[in-house]
This record gives C-alpha cells, structure tokens and sequence, in this order.
C-alpha cells in the first residue's frame, strides 16, 4: 500500500528547536517536500539553514547567484575548520515529485538522488557530534547543470583552508552508488551542436536545404565514432539528450540543433578532438560545462565500484581527498519511479559514521 510520506513527521521536522533523535527518512521525506530543481533551490536551502541553526549547528551562507546559495555548517561557532566534510547536492532534476512511503521503499523526486542522502550525512554528523567528533556538513546547488554550486564552494575552501594543509583534509561525497565505496567515476562533457539550411517550399527541395536532415546524418555517424576506452572507467558514451530545428512540417528547416552528454574517461581535450573530427565543418560545435573523470580513495571494509556519471567532486578539490558512497541506485535516479530503500537509507547513517572514522585514523 503507497501513502504520502507522514505529515506529522513534516510538522515536527518543521520545528528546529526540537533537538530529539531525527529518522533519516523523516527527514529525507521533508527535503523532498520542497520542489528545488536546479535553479529554484532557494527554499530548500532556507529550510536546511533553518533546520540546523536551530539545531545549534553553526550555519555559514557561500553565496552563489542571485537567490542561490550553498551552505556550510560546523558543530560550532568556535571549532576550527573540520578534517573532514560530508558533501552532496539539494537540487534536482525536474519534474517535481513529492515523496511518499510505498511499504519498505521511499519514493520521489530526490530519494536517491540527492536528498535522503543528504538526510543520512545530517544524522550521522549529529550521531559524531555527540562523541565529540566534529565534521564539517557542505550542501550545494547547482550539480544537475553548471556545477556552478561546487565552483563557489570550491573558492570558499580555497580561502578558508589556505592556511591548511589539503593532505590532512576528507572530502566524503554522496551520490546514489548502491552503497559502495567508487573507486573512480566518469567525467562529462556537453556538446552544442547547430546546423544551418535554407528555407524553402519542399515541392521543390533544389531550392533550399533541411537542417534538420543534415543534423540527423550526421548524428547517425556518433555510432561508428572511435572513442577512448579506460581499463578501470570503462568505454566513453554519448547521450543524444535534446533535439530542436525546423519551423513548420511544409518548409525545409533553416537550422537544427542538438545536445550531447558525453561520459568521459580520459582527458576532455582527447574526446574535443574526436568530436571536431566528427564534425569537420558540417555544424558548428560548442564545448559547454565539462568535469573531468577521477580516481578516488577507498577504505579497508568497504566495498568498490566505479561510477559511470559525473559528479561536483573534481570542482571541490580544495576540500580535501575525496571519496564517493551513497545508499541508492543511479539506475534509478532521474526516472519518474525515483526511489531508496527504507533500510539501506538507515544503514546509510552508520556507514558514514564509519567512514568519517576511518578518514580520521
């Protein structure tokens, strides 16, 4: 049987000043409440603030656009900068999906992806914070698109730790891994690409020329294209995300275009190449926001993967070496059947817990 999740856990969330044991799930529940898809993570952000100030977290703002921020909290307003920072993002892809409980399973936009992560580091950082072990908690915006959250986070550690050895600092990221710790994740580079034509009446198709059928020759041949192969990441891929051009069924288009996400494995520079190739002069290309592919650190006792998708750590590199664990699926992140189990959501909280130890010793 499905339900919304419990509307009496949301009202005690809501209350800050209550400082009781949270359930990750609750609070999971209540960040996915607020709708804060990439660009809209304003509200989201005034909760989490609001949530852990009244927490007696010590809550710093790190400005990012216009009614955008991260933040960034600490056990206390007197601790130095934290060894180790647990770190995911709060924006989401669209569309907006309101969680619910369906028997053992959290549905919804941002159960795995990023959210009920999120929740987990919160109630592990407070399970830490009551040893007297004190991490540091980063939440960003922006990762779904521009990664612009991660670059703004990534000059506020770079003036806050300059005085600070980077060899001595942890990064724990999160992202949806299926519980393993990753021992390296792709890249990602989008593509732009226009092809121009010239409009004309179709009965008479020696007159102009369709974009929109160069277009799709010419992606045709992304099949056949020779890209790099890594032995511990894997094959390059390419998603063809976004299709656009043409101006009515009865006129020849007069420009297409096309988006790609390509999943990268080696150097950016080496796919660029490969693409300019490709194209060899038939459209214009454009080189959009890109993020290198990483090898990460892993722990004795965990076990590995490698993620085959992208994510903020190569842009919070002044935080310290990083590492990647998330409860969840990617294969199931960004679909409309969205979800985390109810278990490996609260087995979350533990493994971070270990984690942070082990990042400690």
């Amino acid at each position: 049987m499905s339900s919304r999740a419990n509307p009496s856990s949301m009202r005690s969330l809501g209350d800050v000043s209550d400082l009781e044991v949270i359930d990750p799930v609750d609070l999971a529940a209540r960040l996915m409440e607020i709708d804060s898809t990439s660009g809209r993570e304003g509200s989201v952000i005034d909760w989490v603030h609001g949530f852990l100030g009244g927490r007696e977290w010590s809550v710093r703002r790190i400005p990012v656009s216009e009614g955008r921020d991260d933040v960034f909290a600490t056990a206390g307003p007197a601790d130095p900068l934290p060894r180790v920072t647990l770190s995911t993002h709060l924006d989401t892809v669209p569309p907006f999906i309101p969680p619910r409980i369906d028997g053992d399973v959290l549905r919804g936009r941002g159960s795995c992806d990023a959210k009920g992560i999120a929740a987990a580091m919160i109630c592990a950082a407070e399970r830490l914070r009551a040893r007297d072990i004190h991490v540091g908690l980063l939440f960003v915006v922006g990762e779904e698109t521009a990664h612009d959250g991660a670059h703004a986070a990534n000059e506020f550690a770079r003036m806050a730790f300059r005085d600070q050895s980077g060899d001595s600092r942890v990064l724990i990221n999160g992202e949806p891994t299926d519980s393993t710790l990753a021992v390296g994740t792709k890249g990602a580079m989008r593509v732009f690409i226009r092809v121009s034509g010239e409009a004309a009446h179709p009965a008479s198709p020696h007159l102009g020329r369709s974009a929109t059928r160069d277009l799709v020759h010419l992606l045709a041949e992304l099949d056949d294209l020779a890209l790099p192969h890594d032995d511990l990441l894997g094959a390059t891929t390419v998603n063809i995300g976004y299709l656009a051009g043409g101006v009515a069924d009865n006129v020849m288009a007069p420009e297409a275009e096309a988006r790609l996400m390509i999943r990268l494995v080696t150097p950016a520079d080496e796919v660029w190449q490969a693409i300019e190739r490709w194209a060899n002069g038939r459209a214009s290309i454009e080189r959009g926001p890109t993020v290198p592919p990483v090898r990460l650190g892993v722990f004795p006792g965990f076990a590995t993967s490698v993620a085959a998708f992208a994510t903020d750590i190569p842009e919070l590199l002044n935080w310290g070496r990083p590492h990647l664990f998330g409860p969840g699926s990617i294969h199931v992140a960004h679909r409309h059947d969205e979800h985390v189990r109810i278990d490996e959501l609260r087995r979350a909280v533990d493994a971070y817990e270990q984690l942070v130890l082990a990042a400690l010793t």
